[in-house]
């Protein structure tokens, strides 16, 4: 863990409202996996605390600065739904930005995995796409990876171009203009029982509608899923980010943010 300034590479919008800033930052991206996070705190490099709480977001992609280079770059992904991101989306190529990392406990892949399901919702896929990043660059020896959607709508849709071609891409939209009319749980349940391994990010009701599906699977298969709960410190000082489980409560933070599904929602 390590607290350094980012320098901004570049920014793009992928889709409305919705941006992927690449930074360069030795230090946070070394030894960062799929499913650890950064604190950002795009304040301090002004001497502001406005905002006063750094965010939590998930390491998106990762890259070498140059075909020379050892060093790597990492990327956020993320949509504008406040001071945080708003910011981080008006900075430009130079700008600094505080950050915390790398933090918390990342996905747990086993290596006799032949077949890995991902689901995600909203910018909650971005740690499922640092996943299959990973995964793909194991080349023949990767295993089959389908990664599941969902969206409101069309204009919500991550881009299937922008996913390793090694990925079968499976969408749902709540109104039916791209993909599955329906919920990506529709998919999810479609899929689990092909998969050895499952992980999962995106909002609570997600999750909450997974579980039911795996007690019916009648395995209790095991389902990786990373929690969103809002973080203070990032390092499990202020216990501000308490998840309730089946073994007690756990801080996302520093247990997390990686849980098993039916420890933190046992359903029925």
């Amino acid at each position: 863990m390590r607290r350094a300034r980012a320098e901004l590479v570049e920014t793009e919008e992928i889709y409305p409202g919705t941006f992927v800033t690449w930074y360069d930052a030795p230090a946070l991206a070394q030894h960062a996996a799929p499913g650890q996070f950064v604190m950002v705190d795009p304040g301090a490099e002004r001497g502001s605390s406005d905002p006063l709480l750094p965010r939590a977001f998930s390491y998106y992609r990762f890259r070498y600065a140059s075909a020379a280079s050892s060093d790597r770059q990492f990327a956020l992904l993320y949509s504008v739904i406040g001071r945080v991101t708003e910011r981080m989306a008006s900075m430009r190529p130079g700008d600094g930005v505080d950050m915390l990392g790398p933090l918390g406990k990342g996905f747990d892949v086993r290596r006799t995995a032949s077949n890995l399901l991902l689901v995600g919702g909203g910018v909650g896929i971005a740690p499922l796409v640092a996943l299959a990043d990973a995964q793909a660059e194991h080349g023949g020896r990767a295993p089959s990876i389908v990664l599941c959607f969902g969206a409101r709508s069309a204009d919500g849709v991550y881009p299937a171009e922008l996913l390793p071609p090694q990925v079968e891409y499976q969408v749902a939209t709540e109104d039916g203009s791209m993909g599955r009319q329906g919920f990506v749980t529709d998919l999810f349940a479609e899929y689990l029982s092909w998969a050895d391994q499952s992980f999962a990010c995106g909002p609570v009701p997600m999750f909450r509608a997974m579980s039911p599906i795996v007690r019916r699977d009648g395995l209790n298969r095991s389902v990786q899923i990373l929690m969103e709960t809002e973080m203070a410190c990032g390092t499990g000082l202020c216990y501000g980010c308490a998840v309730f489980t089946k073994r007690g409560v756990k801080l996302c933070c520093k247990d997390g943010p990686r849980f098993e599904l039916l420890d933190v929602y046992p359903g029925g």
